[in-house]
């Protein structure tokens, strides 16, 4: 069976219910999750042997999250246990025009806080197929960054494919440190993923003519941009997501693909939102288990958009589809007919 390994910190996003502001509410939905934990379960639902990597504390908040992976057929023999607490994320949702947002509690979290000699890579990575992390991960700590690094040193030792969503976040570090550290890690990457804003901040490379937050779109200028990446690093793929924000509620979805010959874009869902959180790292599970299925382009690009669509109408950070699903999807029934 195709080992799938995957690495990141697991939080606890807490949501006020429906569209309240925080300030508005006396309750919270909680919702365990994190970037790297959605490529896991999504790619564990369809069928794939997925291990998840962190480190998470002995305690009721630390056993929840752990519980929460193996519901969804995630292996768990790997996480550390340790540390003083689980990060939070407290996610306001907007609507129309006003947009969502972020509020992180996670400072001194488990795993930010964990020692790279915690992790036995030669082991974790034994008979694996793949490898995922994203830019967050880097991005918490010293400690974070290091582990990141010896990840992927041994991943690629071990014959490991190794993807990176760019995936960055600017209350985490400053352009200048992220660019600095991911650029150096694209010595050890063979899938590079990422918009156009991850690109630009994290290596440096922007599309020409193009302003998602004007609705402005240069398709040529992503072709140009993915073609010197890919001759820069030597990624054998490089993929983004097309998010444009018609408002907080609605947006327009779709997905590029470049495997260095090659450049794919797939059709374009128009998604009322009902979260938005873990389209990015539904991109990424649909594109890996392409990958790895050995779909052609086309078909690659067109799963991975269908499961990432797929995701933002779905409360919560797991992306709670199956393969059949996500094909019935991509084979055209856009119609939200219920299913009898």
């Amino acid at each position: 069976m195709t080992k799938v390994i995957t690495m990141g910190e697991m939080m606890v996003r807490l949501m006020p219910p429906g569209n309240l502001r925080i300030e508005q509410t006396s309750s919270f939905d909680a919702f365990y999750g994190g970037d790297e934990s959605i490529v896991a379960t999504t790619l564990a639902r369809f069928g794939l042997q997925s291990f998840y990597i962190t480190k998470l504390p002995d305690n009721p908040l630390g056993w929840a999250a752990g519980n929460h992976l193996r519901a969804q057929g995630v292996y768990t023999d790997f996480i550390v246990k340790g540390g003083d607490r689980l990060g939070l994320n407290f996610y306001e949702n907007g609507a129309a025009i006003r947009p969502s947002r972020v509020f992180y509690d996670r400072k001194h979290s488990a795993f930010a806080e964990a020692d790279p000699s915690e992790f036995d890579f030669d082991r974790i990575f034994e008979q694996a197929d793949w490898f995922h992390v994203s830019g967050i991960t880097p991005a918490l700590s010293k400690n974070t960054s290091a582990i990141t690094e010896k990840a992927m040193i041994a991943a690629k030792q071990h014959g490991v494919t190794v993807s990176v969503d760019l995936n960055y976040r600017r209350k985490l570090w400053s352009p200048e440190e992220a660019q600095k550290i991911m650029t150096h890690l694209m010595q050890y990457v063979d899938v590079c993923i990422g918009n156009e804003e991850d690109a630009e901040i994290t290596l440096g490379f922007k599309p020409e003519k193009t302003d998602v937050y004007q609705g402005k779109i240069n398709i040529k200028g992503y072709e140009q941009v993915f073609a010197r990446m890919y001759d820069r690093f030597g990624f054998k793929y490089v993929a983004s997501t097309l998010r444009e924000s018609y408002s907080a509620s609605d947006n327009g979805w779709s997905t590029l693909v470049y495997d260095g010959k090659t450049f794919c874009q797939s059709r374009k869902y128009d998604i009322h939102l009902v979260d938005r959180g873990g389209g990015g790292a539904s991109f990424s599970a649909g594109l890996i288990y392409g990958i790895l299925q050995g779909m052609s382009l086309e078909e690659l690009t067109e799963f991975a958009a269908a499961t990432s669509a797929l995701k933002q109408t779905i409360q919560g950070d797991f992306n709670l589809v199956n393969v059949k699903e996500v094909m019935e999807l991509v084979n055209g029934d856009l119609s939200g007919r219920v299913q009898r």
